[in-house]
């Protein structure tokens, strides 16, 4: 396939690639998916060494590089996201700004920069598609965070006009899969029902807690096939518009417990606490121009995605139970 203008992108084996976040829940994937297919120089900067909020850390990190992918983001669940709102905008803005400023200083050939569905505003009309993205503000509780990624849209477009700067910008939806963060302080949806359900199993409870009234719908993209559409843009899509990253299916919450329960085998009752927020009320993706830009469309079943997420965490879990008490994570 050839790029917009004409010519054949180089193959990932030639070139010096910079992933940002490569070792963490998507960028791991991201990695392994140009290492299959023949990338051999593969850089992924951490945060112990190499700290992008520090703009010479950037000016380090992508120094050489033909092909920069920024996945690295500080992300978190509802509860997370209303704890630290500052810290969300400040630190995905800042890293997200110094590194493409420093890419296009760089002479870097080509900059895939991440955002995030949260930058959609909150009644966006279901599918979402691209040219509804600045028809509102986002949902108040993601906001900071989803303003930040967006303004990675704002200087992708800026820096292609004025440098000629070759920045793309891909929209994401909810990601799960195994090796996702567990952690209830900062997980996302899935794994937090996931480790709340089958904890409730486990203990033997009657009922599980859940936010909000259950009517909020949600869309999810398996990891690995994220993965592959952010590949497929970095190999054949150069244009200046964004383009939505999906797999165009929509689940209310209350469905998706149900599904988990039914997975997870546990037979209690559910109780919504309405005091908590729903979050955004719906959210599901108009996936068609990443397949028309790149060809991508995701492949992975919703019920074999959540299997697989689900059997996962149960060995791990259970690993984790043989452990001394002191040693647990």
């Amino acid at each position: 396939m050839k790029s917009k203008n004409g010519t054949r992108p180089k193959a990932f084996a030639e070139q010096h690639i910079v992933v940002t976040g490569g070792a963490g829940f998507l960028g791991s994937r991201v990695v392994a998916r140009l290492r299959a297919l023949g990338a051999t120089d593969v850089l992924v900067p951490r945060s112990a060494t190499m700290d992008l909020r520090d703009p010479q850390n950037c000016r380090r990190a992508v120094e050489g590089a033909d092909l920069v992918i920024h996945l690295a983001a500080r992300v978190g669940g509802i509860g997370f996201n209303r704890e630290n709102p500052a810290t969300l905008f400040y630190e995905n803005l800042i890293m997200g700004a110094q590194l493409m400023e420093q890419a296009r200083l760089s002479g870097v050939r080509k900059f895939v920069a991440l955002g995030t569905v949260c930058a959609y505003p909150k009644f966006t009309p279901v599918p979402f598609r691209e040219e509804d993205l600045w028809n509102g503000y986002p949902e108040e509780t993601n906001a900071p965070y989803g303003l930040a990624k967006k303004m990675l849209l704002v200087q992708a477009q800026a820096y292609r006009q004025q440098y000629g700067f070759n920045a793309v910008f891909l929209l994401p939806v909810n990601l799960y899969g195994p090796g996702d963060n567990f952690d209830p302080r900062s997980s996302h949806v899935i794994p937090a029902l996931i480790r709340k359900i089958w904890s409730a199993k486990e203990a033997g409870d009657e009922s599980v807690e859940v936010w909000g009234d259950g009517s909020a719908s949600r869309e999810f993209l398996y990891v690995d096939d994220a993965a592959e559409g952010i590949v497929l843009a970095a190999q054949h899509y150069d244009g200046a518009e964004p383009v939505n990253i999906g797999s165009g299916m929509e689940i209310t919450v209350k469905e998706l417990v149900t599904v988990l329960s039914g997975l997870i085998g546990y037979q209690g009752t559910v109780r919504w606490d309405t005091s908590k927020p729903n979050g955004q009320p719906r959210r599901s993706l108009d996936v068609s121009r990443a397949k028309a830009a790149f060809d991508f469309s995701a492949s992975t079943d919703f019920l074999t995605g959540l299997r697989h997420t689900v059997e996962w965490w149960d060995g791990v879990a259970r690993e984790n139970l043989k452990k001394p008490a002191r040693a647990r994570v």
